[in-house]
């Protein structure tokens, strides 16, 4: 075994975990392939960066608003028909965006308005399966099977846009609604068959009482804490994706068959760097390399608004891309293996409104920003925000970048839930 490449233990040790895995993948293939289609449909409606920075924010309420009461509910509740049942809402939802789609009769506002539904469900599945990599693994496997989900859901966030800009073209925008809601079937099949899981120690309080608990643990531990504000840093601060059809039809004609290029090349360096992490996972140093990371993210962009070749500039993403692939992976790893399962969900929601949320925030600013000033502006400030907020995460936060912390580490107290309980290699585990 070649030491840098993908560790694959997971997928021998776990078969439930490989089903979830291709469940996953096929989910996130029509995922992207939606993204694609509803920015792409938004821009031919409006030709406005800030409506198309609008879907970021369609996206991202529902996640800021709901997403801590969910985690609270998934600490309470059996997590595997939690899935289940926001899986088959965001299929509800994509199969309206089809009709919609293939009508052609819906104002911008209603489509919107079907993109902010999904995202609901989205902001209660993704708490429920944050517990299934922790629960279906061995501790020492938990960073390699998050790489295993980054590695798969970059070579979907390579295929599926350029997959989006050729379907566009030949069947319409509403084919490829339709098969996003085919893909959830995918990801329903992958979880149907786990069994039940409740949360292991003391459920979650009801109501707001929950999610001040899991507010309070956040607060108390600096690693995890530290390890949000950097994602929040690299995706709040310097996310260029609303801007990319701006850029499409000033460097590309306009074409929708090569907006989905600048996707591909994030997730071209993303592919590369996910496929060669297996160094990073074997290292256990998340914390330093985390840093490390987002700070080549927002360096790149930088870069990328300085050029003035699209080529160059699609290298630059490239970069970026392999930057924000092993941030993600980095902090995932400190986010599930030093958070209790008792907390996990409430953690994991907080982890998806940074993960999910951010970039869509940073679409809003990009594309305000944007129209405010010029493309270019909006990505060389962000970039350079982006590298000041890491700098100061690092300087503030020595767990993080002088050793690979202690369950315990930058932990409140006991009282507080401040440090994970360890888990033994032999508990029984779930996906994500």
């Amino acid at each position: 075994m070649i030491p840098a490449l993908i560790d694959v233990r997971p997928l021998r040790t776990s078969p439930a975990f490989r089903r979830l895995l291709v469940g996953r993948t096929v989910s996130t293939l029509g995922g992207f392939m939606t993204m694609v289609t509803v920015m792409y449909q938004v821009w031919d409606m409006t030709r406005s960066t800030a409506w198309t920075g609008g879907v970021g924010l369609a996206q991202a309420l529902p996640l800021v608003v709901f997403g801590l009461f969910a985690g609270a509910w998934v600490d309470r509740a059996d997590r595997r028909r939690i899935f289940l049942t926001a899986t088959v809402g965001q299929a509800a939802c994509s199969v309206l965006l089809a009709v919609q789609g293939f009508t052609g009769r819906v104002p911008v506002a209603a489509v919107l308005a079907l993109v902010a539904a999904q995202s609901a469900f989205g902001a209660l599945g993704a708490p429920a399966a944050g517990v299934f990599v922790p629960r279906l693994l061995p501790r020492d496997q938990v960073a390699a099977g998050l790489a295993l989900n980054q590695v798969t859901g970059q070579s979907m966030m390579l295929l599926g846009p350029a997959l989006a800009g050729v379907l566009l073209g030949w069947l319409g925008i509403g084919t490829c609604y339709l098969l996003d809601a085919l893909s959830f079937g995918v990801a329903f099949y992958g979880a149907f068959g786990l069994p039940a899981l409740p949360p292991q120690g003391e459920p979650s309080r009801a109501g707001l009482h929950g999610v001040l608990d899991g507010l309070r643990f956040l607060a108390g531990h600096r690693v995890v804490r530290g390890a949000l504000v950097t994602d929040l840093a690299a995706t709040v601060l310097s996310f260029p994706v609303s801007l990319f059809p701006l850029v499409n039809a000033e460097r590309f004609g306009d074409d929708p068959r090569t907006l989905g290029l600048f996707l591909s090349a994030l997730a071209v360096g993303g592919v590369t760097a996910t496929a060669l992490s297996g160094a990073v996972t074997r290292l256990g140093r998340p914390g330093p390399v985390m840093l490390g990371a987002a700070a080549v993210w927002g360096a790149a962009l930088v870069l990328f608004g300085l050029t003035t070749s699209p080529w160059l500039g699609l290298a630059l993403l490239a970069v970026a891309g392999a930057g924000d692939a092993t941030s993600v992976v980095c902090r995932s790893t400190i986010v599930q293996t030093r958070t209790p399962d008792a907390l996990l969900g409430r953690v994991t929601a907080a982890e998806q409104i940074v993960g999910q949320a951010g970039p869509s925030l940073g679409n809003v600013r990009g594309g305000l920003v944007a129209g405010w000033t010029s493309g270019a502006a909006s990505l060389i400030t962000g970039g350079l925000l982006c590298l000041l907020a890491v700098g100061a995460v690092a300087a503030t936060t020595p767990e993080l970048r002088d050793r690979a912390p202690g369950p315990s580490d930058g932990a409140a107290g006991a009282g507080d839930g401040g440090a994970a309980a360890p888990r033994s290699s032999g508990s029984p585990n779930s996906c994500g």
